[in-house]
């Protein structure tokens, strides 16, 4: 599937960093590990840019995330897109020993070692959570390190984050997947940047949107209340409906199909297409 999306000219490919969902009235289920398959991902393709949507900080030691990012970027060739979270599923912190409480303060040091690490290299920190002392990362990361994208539109998230992240994701339920529910999301991160003295334009949006294609049957996992329409319908339909979110100011899409195969990616091909020749 990578190798198909690349070749049909998508410009990145994401997975989710998750582990374990139990959702009512269904089997358990649960993705392969994210950063084991982002290796592969980037030894089996050559230009297409990759990352986890997102990666939860919580999951590993900051220091040890900050390593595994360093070696994915540099397998790729530097093609990551490092995006990071604190994470929301308490199924799968309670099931692999995952503390859940404190979530934004932990995530609030965790990005300190990770970010600090991967644009210098070195940080000795000492913190109520995490500890990475004296710690270096060997060989040195890219110069600067791979970009940074916070998955998160929350006000204490955005402070946190905004004066180095390089983007913003919000997930296709923050927008109902309607490209006119954008504009309040992106007043808050404008906002966001405006109290840390940062010009808006300088952190670029994104945001995920579900697109239904054939013999899609719906998304299993989420909070059903807030499941959204996914977009759907002919090429020129789906070209469309994605361009309304360029005209938000989105600069980057990340496609969440259904179904995840194949199929749809090929399907997709004719769309791409119809985007590209509008630029």
């Amino acid at each position: 599937m990578a190798r198909m999306a690349e070749s049909v000219g998508f410009d990145s490919l994401w997975v989710g960093d998750h582990l374990l969902y139990r959702d009512p009235g269904q089997e358990p289920s649960g993705p392969w590990e994210a950063w084991t398959l982002l290796a592969a991902l980037a030894a089996a393709t050559e230009r297409i840019a990759l990352g986890p949507l997102v990666a939860c900080t919580a999951f590993h030691a900051p220091a040890m995330l900050a390593k595994m990012a360093a070696t994915v970027d540099e397998i790729s060739g530097g093609r990551l897109i490092l995006g990071l979270g604190a994470g929301w599923n308490e199924v799968e912190f309670d099931a692999f020993g995952f503390p859940f409480d404190h979530r934004v303060a932990r995530f609030e040091e965790a990005f300190t070692i990770v970010r600090t690490l991967l644009r210098e290299g070195a940080i000795d920190f000492a913190g109520t959570y995490y500890q990475a002392r004296d710690c270096e990362l060997r060989p040195r990361p890219r110069p600067g390190g791979p970009p940074l994208m916070i998955g998160s539109t929350g006000e204490r998230m955005l402070r946190i984050t905004v004066p180095y992240v390089d983007s913003w994701n919000a997930w296709y339920d923050a927008t109902g997947n309607r490209p006119e529910e954008v504009r309040p999301l992106r007043e808050t991160v404008d906002a966001a940047c405006r109290a840390a003295g940062r010009d808006p334009a300088t952190l670029e949006r994104t945001v995920a949107v579900q697109v239904r294609l054939s013999r899609g049957t719906g998304r299993k996992h989420g909070d059903p209340e807030r499941r959204a329409t996914p977009l759907a319908g002919s090429a020129e339909e789906l070209a469309e409906g994605l361009r309304a979110y360029a005209r938000e100011g989105i600069g980057h899409l990340q496609l969440v199909l259904d179904p995840i195969t194949e199929a749809s990616i090929a399907e997709l091909a004719p769309v791409l297409e119809l985007l590209d020749r509008a630029v």
